[in-house]
């Protein structure tokens, strides 16, 4: 299979996009804080394709308040329990917020919390799937592929487009 990239400037660093022709695989953190679980697929080629043009357009949407969700074709290779978690951190609204307890929960495994944890840090497509919007229980933000900083703009963004919204007659 071949994976195209394309780098993509943000407000919060650098992204690299990874996609086959069909599905988009990965988004990459280029940044001081990353943590990135995933390591970039050997053999990219740096190639633009509508999968990676569509990403884009669709973050810079997410960026500029524009676009509370995303429709794109993804590229998901984990267990079971892995895409339950990753489709269920998808209903999880703009501007909201769940615990790691509550995602548990909701895939069925209320005992697996640190399961759900270590899934949710494994996601490979942050953002376009919102495990950034998962804060521990008493409130507090926790690990985050980009960096806790980044976790931190992105739910204050939301947060922003959210009330902007709702002042909006």
């Amino acid at each position: 299979m071949t994976y195209y990239k394309m780098s993509m400037k943000t407000p919060i660093g650098n992204l690299i996009l990874v996609a086959t022709d069909r599905k988009l695989s990965l988004i990459h953190f280029d940044n001081q804080h990353a943590n990135n679980k995933f390591k970039l697929p050997d053999g990219l080629i740096e190639k633009k394709n509508s999968i990676l043009e569509e990403t884009k357009k669709q973050l810079k949407e997410y960026f500029n308040g524009e676009r509370k969700s995303f429709d794109l074709p993804l590229e998901w290779r984990g267990t079971k329990f892995q895409n339950a978690v990753w489709k269920a951190l998808t209903k999880i609204k703009y501007g909201d917020t769940k615990s790691y307890s509550d995602l548990a929960e909701k895939v069925g495994s209320p005992k697996a919390v640190r399961a759900v944890g270590m899934t949710n840090g494994r996601n490979p497509v942050p953002i376009v799937v919102p495990c950034h919007r998962v804060i521990g229980k008493n409130g507090t933000l926790t690990g985050f592929a980009g960096g806790l900083e980044v976790k931190e703009f992105l739910l204050r963004l939301e947060q922003k487009h959210t009330r902007q919204q709702s002042l909006e007659f």
